[in-house]
């Protein structure tokens, strides 16, 4: 019920534990970092020029949102502790009906045709993807994001210069679209792995905040050492990303025979895609979305930094940092909501960049969200996800 009490109980009782509110404050900015990549206006980055400073929403945002999945997985799962064993078949169920729901939303928002690579597809197949990994611990996960990290671009890259950029719409989503799974998994098991250790606690992000400027460091090191090596551009070798998600240029022609193929062609073809360039450009490569080892490095350390940063300054700066949080509070109702006024704005298929319309996006999005979660709690699309997750998990009657 809607009551005149409403905000002044917002402001006394909103981001108080279970809540977190750092968590909510840096998916926050994950959104209004996303939106400023779709449709800011930026300069390339550099330290000495502030002006050039928004270009850090590039690739790093949705880095960030991926991250703060993996924590909500590991939230939503037990907090720091292992889920039991008996409750893994209800959780499986609640994460698979969570997931489907977010990948509908997703379809629904590329059917709009913006020139936005809508994340909420891949978004929600994670949460079936980290099913196996429920029951591990954060020491577990962080391997295996180390694992997917150093060595995923590389043999990614590998294989797709040996298979001479092969293309289909399962390995085209999975893994050489714009969010190749190797990436996003590493970043999920981290995020996992932070959540799972006490996250709420001062003393845990003031370690992540560590990890992550040693994470920048290396990351955006072994990025200038590729970049003066002249290794640069994105993973898959011979091939950008729009050609090969669109199957068209070098795929498309290879596929109808209009280029040598074949085994007496092969050795050929395979010296000019060179995968051993192909395997140091994924390990080098830092650019956003490359792809690359040193980017998930450079770019989830930035990310750790980020929410260190917000759960450590969430509680002397609370009051301001609300609207904030609120707005992070319903992602993918704001998300959605971004997606939509562009649409609106543009007209289908329209692409325009706009600093004037980022800052009446974030705004408008500021505002919004914090009167709906004054007044009516969790945002819309949260609800669904929750009663999709609800019913996918619930017993069967008679």
């Amino acid at each position: 019920m809607i009551t005149a009490l409403a905000p002044v109980r917002w402001f006394r009782e909103f981001g108080r534990p279970p809540r977190i509110l750092g968590l909510d404050v840096a998916r926050g900015l994950a959104i209004l970092g996303m939106a400023g990549a779709h449709i800011g206006e930026t300069e390339p980055f550099d330290w000495f020029d502030p002006s050039t400073w928004t270009d850090l929403v590039h690739g790093r945002s949705s880095i960030l949102f991926a991250v703060l999945a993996g924590v909500s997985i590991a939230l939503m799962t037990g907090r720091s502790a292992l889920p039991e064993r008996e409750r893994i078949p209800s959780i499986r169920l609640n994460l698979i009906g969570r997931g489907a729901v977010i990948f509908v939303i997703g379809l629904a928002l590329e059917m709009l045709n913006t020139p936005i690579a809508v994340i909420l597809t891949l978004y929600g197949l994670l949460y079936v993807a980290v099913i196996p990994f429920l029951r591990w611990r954060p020491w577990q996960l962080l391997t295996g994001a180390g694992v997917l990290a150093l060595f995923g671009p590389a043999l990614l890259a590998f294989l797709n210069a040996l298979m001479l950029n092969p293309y289909g719409s399962g390995i085209g989503f999975v893994l050489y679209g714009t969010y190749p799974i190797t990436v996003w998994m590493s970043l999920v098991l981290a995020g996992m792995a932070l959540g799972r250790l006490r996250v709420e606690r001062m003393r845990t992000a003031a370690v992540a905040l560590g990890i992550g400027v040693a994470l920048v460091v290396v990351g955006y090191g072994l990025g200038g050492i590729g970049q003066a090596a002249g290794l640069t551009g994105d993973v898959e070798s011979g091939a950008t990303r729009t050609e090969i998600s669109s199957g068209s240029s070098i795929i498309g022609s290879a596929g109808f025979g209009t280029v040598p193929s074949g085994w007496e062609a092969y050795p050929q073809a395979l010296a000019e895609s060179d995968p051993l360039r192909a395997v140091l450009t994924a390990v080098f490569a830092v650019d956003p979305h490359s792809g690359g080892t040193a980017e998930i490095l450079g770019s989830g350390g930035f990310a750790l930094v980020v929410i260190a940063l917000c759960l450590l300054l969430s509680r002397p700066l609370r009051w301001a940092l609300l609207p904030v949080g609120a707005l992070g509070s319903m992602p993918l109702t704001a998300y959605s909501a971004h997606v939509l006024s562009i649409v609106l704005v543009g007209g289908p298929g329209a692409f325009f960049s706009s600093n004037a319309f980022w800052a009446a996006t974030a705004i408008g999005l500021l505002v919004l969200t914090t009167l709906w979660s004054m007044f009516f709690g969790r945002g819309p699309l949260e609800r669904l996800v929750g009663r999709g997750a609800s019913a996918m998990a619930a017993v069967p009657r008679r």
